[in-house]
């Protein structure tokens, strides 16, 4: 496999680009000693000609980064690959929108993700609700919706458990889509507006499979958010709600070996979700504290679940990714919903604008995931137009400020490159602000908009 990364040099202040194998990358990273001042420089990827993008599903091993973007006139969203330095219209399933919500661990080619049908839902109970355009829902978001799996330039909708709604949330390099299912049975201890109980569920790797996930003894439905190469999945267990935020979590779950395993929690009853999980099996996610008043995220290990907190003075956090290396990222915000993207690696959580390069126009408002040579992906804020594109960010550490790679244009001093930026603080806008309080897993958390 080959990845990328950016020049890092201390001396001027434009960036080439030239390739970079997977080989120097890794040299590169194991030279890095304790102590070595690391930064990053980002590359603003675009929209689909509307004014936001979003790289929630993060970014594979193969550099390729997904999430969803803003058509013009911010009317609607449609999922995207970005390769090669384009960003690519995936489509939908004949509705009007769709999405790759959540970091995608594949790097055979593989997108999943949830799109809209060119139907209605007549129970009323709207999945479609965490289309966000602009500050508003996008247009057509009282649409069905199923979940997908895109390669080669086609998008096949997965299979129902005889519900109206499904969505994928992960696939692995063995071709294993988790997600959730909506069954036929209505179910009147469901929060309205849902009407039909749901499963956490594994689609493929041959097509038109299906297989039910268990719920924890208890709850009444239950979401598969990741999956790894070992057939570990990870989700939420809870109460039936609709599913366009965390609120629902009982418990944040493990599904392996056919049995489902409660990770525990940080002492509170909602928001309880276990959001990714890596090959060696180390978990990150969110849980609530004592009274659900504020929510953490966590990363659970061999039975230990570790409250990771927030960045200072923040109030939420959320943990959407973690690579091999045990790095994670995720998004942190005060009470009034100024979000941070945060890094968190060996104990220590760091807001990732601190590490940029100097000279971006980029405030890095949402670490959607990270892929094993560190780069990230996510949401940005960009101060010279007001516009929130995605974004992608690679690491530079001092002792290779020579390292060859490929990146977009960035600026800085020669002094500035060698320790991290001090940028300060950014209040974004209202309506970024309410975009990031109606994103899936934020909506629900009873913080001010």
């Amino acid at each position: 496999m080959k990845s990328w990364t950016f020049r890092c040099i201390s001396a001027i202040t434009v960036f080439a680009i030239l390739p970079l194998s997977s080989r120097l990358v890794a040299q590169v990273e194991s030279n890095t000693q304790p102590g070595d001042q690391i930064h990053y420089v980002v590359m603003n990827l675009g929209t689909l000609g509307g004014s936001a993008s979003n790289g929630y599903g993060g970014t594979n091993d193969r550099g390729w980064v997904t999430g969803d973007a803003n058509l013009a006139g911010d009317q609607n969203e449609h999922a995207f690959l970005w390769r090669g330095r384009v960003m690519s219209d995936l489509g939908t399933l004949g509705g009007p929108n769709s999405s790759v919500p959540t970091p995608i661990k594949n790097d055979r080619g593989l997108v999943a993700g949830g799109a809209q049908i060119d139907e209605v839902d007549p129970l009323g109970e709207f999945w479609g609700a965490a289309y966000v355009c602009t500050n508003v829902n996008c247009r057509g978001w009282q649409n069905l919706q199923r979940g997908f799996l895109w390669q080669n330039g086609v998008m096949t909708a997965l299979p129902t458990l005889g519900g109206n709604n499904n969505e994928a949330f992960g696939v692995n390099n063995l071709g294993q889509v988790v997600g959730m299912a909506e069954t036929a049975t209505q179910d009147p201890s469901c929060v309205p507006p849902q009407v039909l109980d749901f499963e956490a569920v594994i689609w493929g790797p041959k097509p038109g499979y299906i297989d039910r996930l268990p719920v924890f003894p208890g709850d009444a439905v239950a979401a598969a958010l990741a999956i790894n190469d070992k057939g570990q999945v990870v989700g939420i267990s809870g109460a039936c709600v609709v599913p366009t935020s965390y609120a629902g979590g009982v418990h944040a779950v493990l599904w392996q070996h056919g049995s489902v395993i409660d990770l525990g929690g940080l002492g509170g009853v909602m928001n309880n979700a276990a959001t990714a999980i890596n090959n060696a099996g180390q978990v990150v996610g969110s849980s609530d504290l004592p009274g659900d008043t504020a929510t953490h995220a966590f990363f659970w290990q061999h039975g230990v679940m570790t409250d990771i907190g927030t960045l200072p003075g923040d109030v939420f956090s959320l943990a959407n990714d973690i690579n091999s290396k045990g790095q994670a990222v995720g998004v942190s915000c005060d009470v009034n919903f100024n979000c941070r993207a945060f890094l968190w690696e060996n104990g220590v959580m760091t807001d990732l604008n601190t590490l940029l390069a100097p000279g971006s126009s980029l405030y890095l408002t949402y670490g959607g995931g990270i892929n094993d040579f560190g780069e990230i992906a996510g949401t940005a804020f960009d101060q010279n137009t007001g516009d929130s594109p995605a974004f992608l960010a690679a690491r530079c550490d001092d002792a290779h400020a020579d390292s060859e790679g490929r990146d977009d244009r960035a600026t800085g001093t020669p002094a500035a490159a060698q320790r991290a930026s001090e940028r300060p603080r950014f209040t974004l806008p209202g309506r970024v602000r309410q975009m990031l309080h109606q994103r899936r897993g934020l909506r629900g958390l009873g913080l001010a908009r």
